[in-house]
């Protein structure tokens, strides 16, 4: 018979949703026992997390607030027309901390380095058959079928260098799209850890999911060689693949990744746009927190809604990808940029008011009129 271990709330995937719900369950909830399964080394992988003051209520900053390893006041963006300083704080995450807090507020059984072969609504089958039981399964091990959505995609390659005598970057270059536009719309991103290392990535949108790392590593060389930086070293590594919605059958993409309540990208989770997890990982974390009788129909009914909260977004990708030509992408977010400080952040914490949305859409749009009326409508250019 295969060993069975019984709980009150397991979660399968340590990556950032699984991570943050079980720091909210330890906080909020000690006296439950909560099982986290994630066969990796490290909770939370190899990863840098940022978000806005703005993406975080003020309400939840108690879950946050211990996981930041780096903090600005103010953040700039650059575009060929278009530069421009918002004074709007930014925080980073670093995985490493991300796993160290979750092992201090976890006891060592709780956490269970071992892959999830199977995932029911009730148990979690682990390889070597042990099985976990518990009241409220969640599965948060990455995203289900995307081929159910109609996904472009945001990739990236993340550097952290370590700069010769200084990069002398004083605030994050949060959007840095002054660089060649190759086949899409491209920047590059810098967070200035001190006074001599920087993370540097090269992040771009396109229609495929393919990676090419030398490509974009090369790409970060020559970046820091037009800024007149010399890398006396590469420290760190990561690359990222999101999916940025356009649209899809939410009910067959939930349906996909099984029976189980689910969290972060496996639920649908993520700003259609931008690919982003964070601001939605919290609240769902802390919505768990206070209240832990969630149930599969509960979770996919709350995911069902943030489906249709969003469809906005999913309209501004058509925008994106199919109004625009991939070369003049850019001007999308340049135009973006000249609006309100308040106005962009809710936008990227995914709750921009009605005022945002016809504020967003008025005036000359930076794509021709005809295709970006018909990426409106839901029809192809």
């Amino acid at each position: 018979m295969p060993e069975t271990v019984t709980c009150d709330i397991a979660i399968a995937g340590g990556g950032l949703a699984g991570g943050l719900i079980a720091l909210a369950l330890a906080e909020r909830q000690p006296r439950l026992d909560v099982r986290l399964i994630e066969p990796e080394p490290q909770i939370g992988g190899n990863h840098i997390w940022s978000f806005f003051d703005s993406d975080v209520s003020p309400d939840h900053r108690w879950l946050v607030d211990p996981l930041i390893c780096h903090r600005w006041p103010a953040y700039d963006v650059a575009f060929p027309a278009h530069r421009r300083t918002l004074e709007t704080g930014y925080n980073s995450i670093e995985s490493e901390r991300l796993d160290a807090l979750v092992r201090a507020r976890l006891k060592p059984e709780q956490i269970i380095a071992t892959k999830a072969a199977e995932v029911t609504r009730d148990r979690i089958v682990l390889d070597g058959q042990r099985i976990i039981e518990a009241r409220l399964i969640i599965d948060a091990r990455g995203p289900a079928d995307l081929s159910c959505l109609t996904p472009g995609w945001q990739k990236f390659l993340g550097q952290r260098l370590r700069i010769e005598g200084g990069h002398a970057l004083i605030r994050p270059m949060v959007m840095d799209a002054t660089v060649p536009q190759h086949g899409g719309y491209l920047f590059v991103y810098c967070l200035p850890f001190d006074a001599d290392t920087v993370f540097v990535e090269d992040t771009y949108y396109s229609g495929g999911p393919d990676l090419a790392p030398d490509q974009l590593r090369q790409r970060i060389a020559a970046y820091a060689k037009g800024r007149g930086w010399r890398i006396e070293a590469v420290e760190r590594e990561e690359t990222g693949i999101l999916p940025v919605a356009t649209g899809g059958d939410f009910t067959a993409y939930w349906a996909s990744g099984g029976p189980a309540a689910k969290a972060g990208l496996r639920a649908g989770l993520f700003h259609p746009l931008t690919g982003y997890s964070l601001p939605d990982a919290v609240r769902l974390a802390v919505r768990i927190a206070a209240d832990p009788a969630m149930t599969p129909q509960t979770a996919e009914a709350y995911a069902t809604e943030r489906w249709a909260e969003q469809s906005y977004y999913r309209m501004l990708g058509r925008m994106l990808f199919e109004a625009a030509e991939p070369e003049q992408r850019y001007r999308v977010f340049e135009r973006f940029y000249r609006l309100s400080p308040a106005l962009i952040g809710r936008f990227y914490a995914g709750q921009s008011t009605l005022f945002d949305k016809i504020r967003i859409l008025s005036g000359r749009p930076p794509v021709p009129i005809g295709r970006a009326m018909r990426a409106i409508m839901g029809q192809r250019a």
